[in-house]
């Protein structure tokens, strides 16, 4: 169920139960936005590629050295799984602290974003959240460390229409940087 309440066109209200989806959504989107995230994806992308490279070499040398083959597969494992699987794990995690709360309200305005759950009820100004990336699903706040530590989410399925997703953008775009 979504629904959006106007004042002035400035308020947009979501209402929506977060996925292990838009967790997973929220994560990447992070990892895409921030330096340390980039550095982290190339850094794995590369030690993957190194493993490949060390069993590629240990085949065509003819000379099969059973500890440098080992040693190429389960970096090549480790690094490829790290960039898939890790992601993954978390956000199940994630998800399933959040479907404890039951559903979010999200209500965003000119002062920031109101955030109400069965169990709590939290109010973050803009300066909380400076910058933000879009996904196709997902608009996701991030902070201003260059970890991109605190993170909200709000997903595009909790407004009732697509003109409500453009005001949404519309508001997010007058308060923080788009990344």
């Amino acid at each position: 169920m979504a629904e959006v309440q106007q004042q002035d066109g400035q308020t947009v209200t979501l209402v929506y139960e977060p996925t292990t989806a838009d967790m997973k959504g929220a994560l990447d989107a992070r990892a895409r936005s921030t330096p340390s995230g980039r550095r982290t994806r190339r850094l794995l992308l590369f030690t993957g590629v190194v493993g490949l490279c060390l069993v590629a070499l240990t085949v065509v040398s003819g000379d099969i050295d059973t500890t440098r083959l080992v040693a190429g597969v389960a970096t090549t494992f480790f690094a490829f799984g790290s960039l898939y699987l890790l992601p993954r794990a978390q956000a199940r995690q994630l998800q399933q602290l959040a479907v404890r709360q039951g559903e979010f309200r999200a209500t965003v305005d000119a002062k920031g974003i109101r955030l109400t759950t069965r169990d709590s009820e939290a109010t973050s100004r803009w300066d909380l959240y400076p910058r933000y990336a879009e996904t196709d699903e997902l608009f996701v706040l991030l902070t201003a460390d260059k970890h991109g530590v605190g993170v909200m989410l709000l997903p595009k399925r909790g407004v009732p229409a697509p003109d409500d997703v453009d005001r949404l953008r519309d508001l997010l775009d007058r308060h923080v940087q788009r990344m």
